[in-house]
């Protein structure tokens, strides 16, 4: 079994050990939305992406998946948390982790380029593809009664990706691209009660930017639906679609330190558990 899928149930199995405490309601407060929440489980992902290094024309072009050998399934460790603050509750932080660590040896079956120098086919090339996924959001509920709960969000989603191709091929040839910068995004946030245990929640985050030479769009949709069986424990079972793009030619943005596009695309489901009050 995968370490990580490993990781994710320990963490799973450590939520459902903690006490089942039996918290005081707030005396203002009755309705179904927790203050707290923290939930672990694992991710099944499926993965598309396409790289260029360096400036259109005179690097390489490549999806990853299908050209390098890279994994274009995984399964991977989640973890994220929510609090609310204030009487009413009407404010709410939210923060979330994951991380993809990709590696594969392919020998290639069509020619490419990297830097500008040619790679022929049957040439062995070794690559890495990684990225964190860390996203944090403040939202704001708008609109809050016993059934629904609907909020505007301002977030960041912080994805450091390293993305490395080399090849020994009568000389070293190798290319990279690293990007860090945090990515604003604007989001809308609806969770609602269908009964006293079952929960309907869903999410949307996007965000667009043009910045001299910098350009990059992101969109990010969730839905889950959760059982509450106990007074703070449940389960969970989710949906996520993730899709960025981002290109730079020397551009001179924070955290931005590349000349090409890097496009990564998610789909898939996770399994977790919840602890909340």
């Amino acid at each position: 079994m995968p370490r990580k899928v490993v990781a994710g149930l320990v963490v799973a199995l450590a939520i459902v050990s903690l006490p089942m405490f039996s918290f005081a309601a707030d005396s203002a407060y009755n309705l179904p939305w927790e203050r707290f929440s923290i939930q672990a489980g694992v991710f099944f992902v499926g993965l598309n992406s396409e790289a260029t290094i360096g400036t259109k024309g005179a690097g390489v072009q490549i999806n990853p998946e299908s050209l390098l050998g890279l994994d274009s399934h995984e399964t991977v460790f989640r973890i994220g948390a929510s609090y609310r603050f204030g009487e009413t509750r009407h404010h709410r932080v939210d923060l979330a982790y994951f991380y993809f660590d990709r590696s594969a040896t392919k020998t290639l079956a069509t020619d490419i380029e990297v830097n500008g120098t040619p790679i022929v086919a049957g040439t062995t090339v070794n690559s890495d593809f990684n990225f964190n996924v860390i996203k944090a959001a403040y939202s704001y509920s708008f609109f809050m009664d016993d059934r629904m709960d609907l909020a505007a969000s301002i977030g960041l989603f912080v994805m450091p990706i390293k993305f490395n191709v080399s090849a020994t091929y009568l000389f070293n040839q190798s290319g990279s691209l690293n990007f860090t910068a945090p990515l604003p995004v604007l989001g809308l946030r609806g969770d609602f009660a269908i009964t006293p245990r079952w929960f309907l929640r869903t999410n949307i985050d996007f965000f667009y930017l043009e910045y001299k030479d910098f350009k990059g769009g992101l969109i990010d949709t969730n839905v889950a639906l959760d059982y509450n069986p106990w007074k703070n424990f449940g389960f969970g079972l989710g949906f996520d679609s993730f899709r960025v793009k981002v290109s730079a030619d020397g551009s001179d943005v924070p955290g931005v330190n590349f000349r090409g596009d890097i496009k990564v695309q998610y789909y898939g489901g996770q399994l977790y558990a919840r602890y909340f009050f």
